[in-house]
């Protein structure tokens, strides 16, 4: 085998290094800063050139306003109260039963995953979630854990479930009927098993809480109930955008704009302090991943992986789906699956493939992030909602029990796939 021209040889050890700072944040840098300096040693030593760079940033431009929209609309819904009032609705609910409580931010998290995608579910709900269970005097983590992990497990019942779906497809899009008969049968049966492994896991924690019956729900203003109409109209708006096959980025942000815009009008406030508490650094991460990607496109990665899938497809259709499945879930948590799912899309796209082969790089690149914390985009925003309560989940925990969590979820995914 021939060895690698020089210009390659760093450019790959300049990826490998700035995906090893995104997993491991080394002195504790936020992952944004790994990313972009990658992105930017690739450029400044002459390895991608400028044109290429930025051509590389603007394939993510609908993820860019996608997340836009949706930190707005979440970080809205923070300062005005919204999810103080689902905190105190949800513990009412559960009845002091720690496994019911269990069980309905399972639901709640599966439902905000379908209509309105997993990074919803890492953003909107995770500060939900935190503030039901200190309302319930519970130990916060086993709940959080849900919304990390459901974020993932129902991210592909919808193509507006998860970004990467948009990545993956680009312009060859399913319709939704078609999308809905491939993987819905892959969906329920990611979503019961990763419900099952994770019960199944957090028992112990779960059977040692106390929570509180009575908890006292205030009042939600008038400007929550803006923000909750707007966070229903997101999800009508992304339904719709789907059916159509409309890219979902944009009516995403203008209904974050929109929202937010009315309820600083009517409540008179500054939009400096709802800016200010935007995860902003989110969008140069997923802009350094699309540029690293970039370059594994040039040096000819792409064309290479694509003729290996091509001679797998040849011998065995069935073989290849497994193959691509487990081999795809695993690159997430090498290289987050949103460069993965880009790397996918491009080798998918190069011909014509069997879709069975191609639903199973979707389901691969979906589920497969419910390994570890840095296996997709929704789990980072999930970890930085944790940090700003105050809470920290090592890499080596949330592997504890992702590998638990995911394999089996995965397997039968696929399976099912297999069946259909």
């Amino acid at each position: 085998m021939p060895s690698l021209p020089p210009d390659h040889a760093l450019a790959f050890a300049i990826i490998l290094a700035a995906t090893f700072g995104v997993i491991t944040r080394p002195f504790r840098l936020p992952e944004a800063i790994w990313a972009v300096a990658g992105a930017v040693l690739l450029v400044a030593l002459g390895l991608l050139p400028v044109a290429d760079a930025l051509s590389g940033m603007r394939k993510g431009v609908d993820v860019y306003l996608f997340l836009t929209g949706m930190m707005l609309i979440a970080e809205l819904a923070r300062r005005e109260g919204l999810f103080d009032w689902m905190a105190a609705l949800a513990v009412g609910h559960a009845r002091g039963s720690p496994q019911r409580l269990f069980l309905l931010v399972y639901l709640v998290g599966t439902v905000v995953t379908v209509l309105l995608s997993n990074d919803a579910t890492a953003i909107v709900l995770t500060p939900a979630v935190y503030a039901a269970t200190r309302a319930a005097g519970a130990t916060p983590l086993p709940y959080l854990f849900v919304c990390a992990f459901i974020a993932n497990a129902a991210s592909f019942v919808l193509p507006i479930s998860n970004p990467a779906n948009l990545v993956v497809f680009g312009t060859r899009m399913p319709h939704l009927v078609e999308w809905l008969r491939q993987f819905a049968l892959p969906s329920i049966a990611s979503i019961v098993a990763t419900y099952v492994v994770l019960r199944l896991a957090l028992r112990r924690a779960l059977n040692e809480e106390q929570l509180e019956r009575d908890v006292k729900r205030p009042v939600l203003s008038h400007e929550g109930k803006l923000t909750a109409y707007g966070i229903a109209a997101i999800g009508i708006v992304l339904i719709t955008a789907s059916a159509l096959d409309v890219q979902l980025g944009l009516p995403t942000f203008l209904c974050g704009v929109i929202t937010a815009a009315l309820v600083l009008l009517l409540s008179r406030q500054s939009p400096w302090p709802l800016l200010k508490g935007v995860s902003w650094g989110v969008l140069p991460l997923v802009a350094g991943l699309f540029v690293m990607v970039e370059e594994l496109i040039r040096t000819g990665v792409i064309a290479q992986l694509s003729a290996l899938l091509h001679e797998a497809v040849a011998q065995s259709v069935a073989k290849a789906m497994w193959s691509v499945g487990i081999a795809t879930a695993i690159a997430d948590n090498v290289a987050n699956n949103l460069p993965v799912g880009l790397v996918a899309g491009s080798v998918a796209s190069s011909d014509h493939l069997p879709q069975a082969v191609t639903g199973a790089i979707l389901i691969g690149v979906d589920l497969g992030p419910n390994l570890s914390v840095t296996g997709s985009l929704a789990t980072i925003l999930w970890l930085v909602a944790l940090r700003r309560e105050g809470l920290e989940v090592s890499a080596w925990r949330f592997l504890k029990l992702g590998w638990l969590v995911m394999f089996p979820a995965l397997i039968l995914a696929l399976a099912a796939l297999a069946v259909w």
